[in-house]
């Protein structure tokens, strides 16, 4: 038996769905702007449903994300907000830790568009040291290419923060990073983390990626989404995840199923991404718990 991190899962599309409005590019960062209060309740709720982490609502918090939509100069007043409403939370539940999320710069999923490392790293760094006063560790989100994660992790490192790598993979090859770079192949870059994760990838390839990045030496493990496979229709300037579907097949019985045979193979850290509810992680803690593993 082991201990297990159960993180929280999708706050940006519970934010959407609570929310009733239509996405904008800005996904969860326009919601929490809209809707004061609303990303505690959701911290909240997961942490009600048994996570021991709440993932802050930063992941779109970058500048050039903002440019263009008339908060530019909020980039400090939006992760004050982002970090005060997962601090409430936690005060309010009594215990968990708080996850600073770094997402890519530019767009998800989009290898091509992340820029050289002269422009990334100070733009992620900014970043860091916007959580670091508050969060408990750094989790380097949606990281599609080598280079990504290695300029994620150069910021990430000046922060005395632990560091949580998290890569995402193909949904057609969880052997491959959505840049088509071997996920082995993140293996040296890796060596700065404090742990791997696959995020928002499907379940599948999630399976698939963890038996590459259990062998790394790190503490290891996954959260999926629940889209059906990322549309080329998503892939373009400025996308919104109205142009994705939500998997039918997923629900938390299914999608539970799938978590508790990433801890069989010794994931130590599990949860959800897009489209994992509450209710999803309820009923993996309910199943933790069954198999006589101890959330920590």
């Amino acid at each position: 038996m082991m201990d297990v991190t159960l993180l929280d899962g999708g706050m940006g599309q519970e934010l959407v769905h609570r929310a009733g409005d239509r996405p904008t590019p800005l996904w969860s960062t326009q919601v929490m702007v809209d809707h004061p209060g609303l990303v505690g309740r959701v911290h909240a709720d997961f942490f009600d449903a048994g996570a021991t982490i709440a993932t802050t609502n930063t992941y779109a918090i970058h500048r050039d994300r903002l440019e263009g939509t008339g908060m530019e100069s909020r980039f400090s007043e939006l992760h004050a907000a982002a970090l005060s409403e997962a601090t409430a939370a936690r005060a309010q539940h009594g215990s968990g830790l708080i996850a600073g999320s770094v997402g890519p710069l530019r767009a998800s999923y989009r290898p091509d568009l992340h820029p050289t490392a002269d422009v990334a790293v100070p733009l992620f760094t900014e970043v860091v040291q916007q959580l670091t006063g508050t969060c408990d560790l750094l989790l380097l989100e949606t990281v599609s290419s080598v280079a990504h994660a290695r300029d994620a992790l150069a910021a990430a490192r000046t922060s005395d923060l632990p560091v949580w790598l998290s890569l995402t993979v193909s949904d057609t090859d969880g052997t491959r990073l959505r840049s088509g770079e071997p996920v082995a192949e993140a293996r040296a870059v890796a060596a700065e983390a404090d742990a791997v994760l696959i995020n928002c990838s499907a379940p599948e390839a999630v399976t698939l990626g963890l038996d590459i990045v259990r062998d790394f030496g790190k503490p290891f493990g996954g959260y999926a989404n629940a889209f059906e496979q990322i549309t080329e229709g998503f892939l373009k300037s400025k996308p919104t995840v109205d142009a994705l579907r939500m998997r039918r097949d997923m629900g938390p019985r299914a999608y539970a199923g799938y978590v508790m045979e990433w801890v069989g193979k010794g994931a130590t850290i599990v949860g959800g991404c897009c489209e994992v509810s509450p209710g999803h992680i309820a009923e993996i803690a309910r199943r933790l718990r069954a198999a006589g593993h101890t959330i920590v």
